[in-house]
């Protein structure tokens, strides 16, 4: 691990179910370590479902998440926006703000910007200024600032465009096997909304980033342009 220090990740996902696939074996790896986890989901990403109305689809996914989130030991954090409907605008780069005080996480994972999803491309917007606010001793709000020093961006198939991967995590067997577990809690994930198999792509992913870096499986993430990185470990 590098370190006995407990730290906290902050995963925001445009919707539930996003950081869940693309770093949730990251996650367990790191709760199991006895670190802490948050997930925080902006939309429940609740209008994907052929059969269900939106707002039935969107307690199930909200059910879903709070499973996942149990099974690799996280907390989890919604807010109240709809599916396609993320905007960037000042309320919810506040909103997300406040949370980043109030959890004080040593680590934040969220969207690439080149996504085919609108919703994916606003998270990236919003988290960025928001961590900025969050970080500014001058801009009062109801809990003191924090810096969040480390910022990634996730491996996701909808988030491609210009997406270099330069840090590589490792991730044990127990990890692994918690987060397929839990991956299972998805219905979008077993294939069930669009057919597209989530969970063996994802599986499969970890082997190919894994391979270069000499790890039997492995996540893969980007790190804004110019920051110091370390290739093996989150946390120093």
């Amino acid at each position: 691990m590098g370190t006995d220090k407990k730290s906290h990740i902050l995963a925001i996902g445009g919707h539930a179910g996003d950081m869940d696939l693309t770093a949730g074996a990251v996650i367990a790896k790191y709760t199991q370590a006895g670190h802490k986890a948050t997930f925080l989901h902006l939309t429940p990403g609740e209008k994907g479902h052929p059969r269900l109305s939106p707002e039935e689809y969107a307690k199930q996914k909200i059910e879903e998440a709070r499973r996942f989130a149990e099974i690799v030991g996280a907390d989890v954090r919604f807010l109240a926006y709809k599916d396609a409907e993320l905007p960037v605008n000042e309320e919810v780069k506040y909103q997300v703000a406040d949370i980043i005080r109030e959890v004080k996480p040593d680590i934040i994972i969220t969207h690439w910007k080149g996504s085919i999803h609108k919703d994916h491309t606003n998270t990236y917007h919003i988290v960025e200024d928001a961590r900025f606010y969050a970080a500014l001793k001058t801009i009062q709000r109801d809990l003191p600032a924090h810096f969040t020093r480390k910022l990634y961006y996730a491996d996701n198939w909808e988030d491609p465009y210009d997406f270099e991967p330069e840090v590589f995590i490792d991730i044990p067997e127990e990890a692994y096997e918690t987060w397929v577990k839990a991956m299972h809690c998805y219905a979008y994930a077993r294939g069930e909304t669009s057919g597209f198999p989530f969970i063996e792509y994802y599986k499969a992913l970890t082997i190919v980033r894994g391979a270069p870096a000499g790890f039997k499986r492995a996540q893969a993430f980007a790190v804004p342009r110019g920051a110091h990185t370390k290739r093996l470990f989150f946390f120093e």
